[in-house]
Order: structure tokens, then C-alpha cells, then sequence
């Protein structure tokens, strides 16, 4: 059974930071390209990075890049983001997504390969 479970989620006051960890099991990780998305309230999934399979390739949404920081640890069947200088609008719920296909680095928005979700709320 495949399994992607977020955690590190939490509330923090802007300017706050937090580490959000993809544990995952059941298929090979090292073989997928995998995605961070999230969900404001009131809004649909939207994308804010994307690591390649060998970690090599970092893709991040332009109004993220910088603050965000994707890595991914294949050994211990993990992917992370390391979220920094955390605004009011960086609030939502945080989901690790995998594609359907080895190869495809499209970020997958209806996939049904993803996790719970983790919430990070941003608020002083």
C-alpha cells in the first residue's frame, strides 16, 4: 500500500519557521520526482515545489522561492520543506504529492497519491 504522511505542521507568528516532513512507503522514492502543494482556506490545491528523483532539481513557485527550501532524503524514504520567514498568506494545509508515473515531473494536482495534509497556520 502506498502511504505519504505529512507532519511538522503547527502555528507560528510571522516570521516563523517550521520543517514539514513526507514520510513515505510502499514504492520506491527514489524513482519519482514528488511535489509539495498546499491549500489556503476558501482555495483550491496550488503548487510550491518540486524536487527531482536524485534531488538534484529543486523547482519552487516564484513568490516562494527563496523562503522555501525542498529536500528529500531517499535512504529514509523522506521529503521535506523547509518553510522560512512564514507570512499570514503562507497559511494553509500542506500536502506531499507523488505522480502516477516514474518520469513525469508535472506537478499533479488531482493525484491520489498524497497525504493527510499537515496545517500550518500563520497568524500573531
Amino acid at each position: 500500500e502506498i502511504q505519504l504522511v505529512e507532519s511538522g505542521g503547527g502555528s507560528v507568528q510571522p516570521g516563523g519557521a517550521l520543517r514539514l516532513s513526507c514520510v513515505t512507503s510502499g514504492f520506491t522514492l527514489s524513482s519519482y520526482w514528488m511535489h509539495w502543494g498546499r491549500q489556503p482556506p476558501g482555495k483550491g490545491l496550488e503548487w510550491v515545489s518540486s524536487i527531482s528523483p536524485d534531488g538534484s532539481i529543486a523547482n519552487y513557485a516564484p513568490a516562494l522561492e527563496g523562503r522555501f527550501t525542498i529536500s528529500r532524503d531517499n535512504g529514509r524514504n523522506a521529503v521535506y520543506l523547509q518553510v522560512n520567514s512564514l507570512k499570514p498568506e503562507d497559511t494553509g494545509v500542506y500536502y506531499c504529492l507523488r505522480n502516477s508515473a516514474i518520469g513525469s515531473r508535472i506537478f499533479p494536482p488531482e493525484s491520489r497519491y498524497r497525504g493527510q495534509g499537515t496545517q500550518v497556520t500563520v497568524s500573531s
